[in-house]
């Protein structure tokens, strides 16, 4: 077996990928827009490039959760009356309620990369939760993140700081069928996007 330099093994093996592939494909190829290329604090909740990963920010566009009407949540049927929609640089979290929000970056999936969402630590000790599915190859768009308040109090969440780490995972090839090859329904989504069934 011929061997190979250790950056070429790096660069082309499968498995989370580092920093400077991070940066080579947000620079050159579109992945992350607008990319920071590190770890910017200095105040703020961290968000940029890291090792192993890119800490991502929420835009300043939120939908808070309320049931006034005493509604059901249905996933088939969503209704956007059971939010209040908000654009601030500081949302409140009403205690055991949600708010959904949008990055700030928009995402440019490889078709052989899944990427895995982690919330911050920072937000996680404070009893916020951040969910959110993996992004599939070959997707784009702005994430939608739902932050959950797990507390009894209100919540502070504070726009264009960093809310989430996105972990990129290299497959061995591409896939076959890639999310945009089957038109998926949140395909190049922009600002925050409702749950949607396809009809």
């Amino acid at each position: 077996m011929q061997n190979l330099k250790p950056e070429t093994q790096i660069e082309h093996a499968p498995g989370i990928m580092p920093d400077h592939w991070i940066r080579e494909q947000a620079v050159n190829h579109g992945m992350i827009e607008p990319f920071v290329e590190k770890q910017t604090a200095e105040g703020k909740i961290s968000y940029g490039l890291s090792s192993f990963g890119y800490d991502s920010r929420c835009s300043d566009e939120f939908k808070i959760f309320t049931n006034v009407d005493s509604a059901v949540v249905d996933p088939k049927n969503f209704s956007n009356d059971s939010f209040v929609d908000r654009q601030t640089d500081v949302c409140i979290i009403p205690p055991n309620s949600f708010v959904l929000t949008r990055s700030v970056e928009y995402f440019r999936i490889p078709k052989d990369v899944l990427v895995v969402c982690l919330g911050k630590s920072t937000y996680a000790r404070c009893g916020l939760i951040v969910n959110v599915t993996p992004l599939e190859p070959g997707w784009e768009g702005h994430v939608t993140l739902e932050i959950s308040n797990t507390t009894p109090l209100p919540a502070k969440v504070y726009a264009n700081e960093g809310v989430a780490q996105f972990l990129f995972f290299k497959g061995s090839s591409d896939c076959e069928v890639t999310y945009a090859d089957r038109a998926g329904k949140y395909m190049k989504q922009t600002g925050v996007t409702l749950p949607r069934v396809k009809k």
